[in-house]
């Protein structure tokens, strides 16, 4: 959907959603399509990237805010669409940071020696919880879904070595009615809307974004000069750009694709890193920094040698 098809259904124009935000479309999920069909869709196509099949698979997370059900997870029943009868699955829910703290639980049950191989997916459907009257959110979000395979294997201990190398969650639940959904299960029994203070959000975003990054860097001794690629959250332009100048990261560094999916939540990240290694900008043995914030707040990320 572009932001001039967005024009006939909101009092808004494409000049104003380009500039404030620098969306310029989004994909949105047709009649029939729902969060595990698009992140089985995704899963899919790890497994055939990676050369594997489910039963290669000891675990499934999946990042979402929009499940299918209240229960069973999301996760379940993409396991169920692969034929994967064995290991566990389930979901783990911080909105957009929701890939971060996907993949950081991954990799602690590798390190715990709990899985060899854990897909993790970051599939949402946030056209279902839009509010299609409220001009300031509904031009801002997409759904879609991606997916990783992360691989438990010997290192050297360095940051040399492949995979991930420190991961830094927050969250603060001060901050809660900056940016939520007004409704569920034990509240008032039905899905609710996305309601967001926009200006409030952006105003926390940057320092929040570093916070996160600074302690990356200094986790394993690196700087924003040894970064090959930043892939950020897809929110908004302009605090993807304001969060890489502050760090003194060169926008060319920067992994940019919000301007095609908008604001996919946990599926943004994902997404992203699809399209940057997809067309050989991110290549094997690159220090890639994943980073992201979402309602709650929430914040995190995570640096990796591809």
């Amino acid at each position: 959907m572009t932001n001039r098809e967005m024009e006939e259904k909101v009092d808004t124009s494409d000049e104003w959603i380009v500039q404030r935000t620098g969306i310029r479309q989004r994909y949105i999920a047709s009649e029939g399509e729902t969060t595990a069909s698009l992140g089985e869709a995704a899963a899919r196509a790890a497994l055939t990237n990676a050369g594997l099949t489910p039963a290669d698979l000891d675990v499934i997370i999946v990042a979402t805010s929009t499940p299918d059900n209240t229960f069973p997870a999301t996760a379940v029943n993409i396991q169920n669409r692969l034929g994967m009868h064995h290991g566990a699955a389930f979901d783990v829910q911080a909105v957009c940071s929701g890939f971060i703290f996907a993949v950081t639980t991954a990799d602690a049950y590798i390190r715990g020696g709990l899985a060899k191989r854990v897909l993790v997916i970051g599939a949402e459907t946030f056209s279902r919880i839009l509010d299609w009257n409220d001009r300031t959110t509904c031009v801002l979000f997409g759904d879609g879904a991606g997916a990783i395979i992360l691989e438990g294997q010997e290192g050297n201990g360095t940051t040399a070595d492949r995979g991930v190398l420190t991961t830094q969650l927050r969250s603060d639940g001060a901050h809660k009615e900056k940016l939520y959904v007004d409704g569920g299960p034990s509240t008032t029994g039905t899905v609710g809307h996305l309601r967001m203070e926009g200006r409030e959000v952006f105003k926390h975003a940057v320092g929040m974004i570093t916070d996160v990054i600074e302690a990356a860097f200094e986790a394993t001794g690196t700087t924003a000069d040894d970064l090959d690629w930043l892939v950020p959250h897809q929110a908004n332009r302009r605090i993807i750009d304001g969060s890489a100048k502050k760090l003194g990261i060169p926008l060319e560094k920067v992994v940019v694709t919000v301007d095609l999916h908008g604001n996919t939540s946990a599926a943004s990240i994902p997404l992203a890193l699809n399209v940057a290694a997809s067309d050989g900008r991110i290549k094997k043995g690159d220090l890639v920094l994943l980073e992201a914030m979402g309602g709650g707040f929430t914040w995190g990320s995570v640096l990796l040698r591809w």
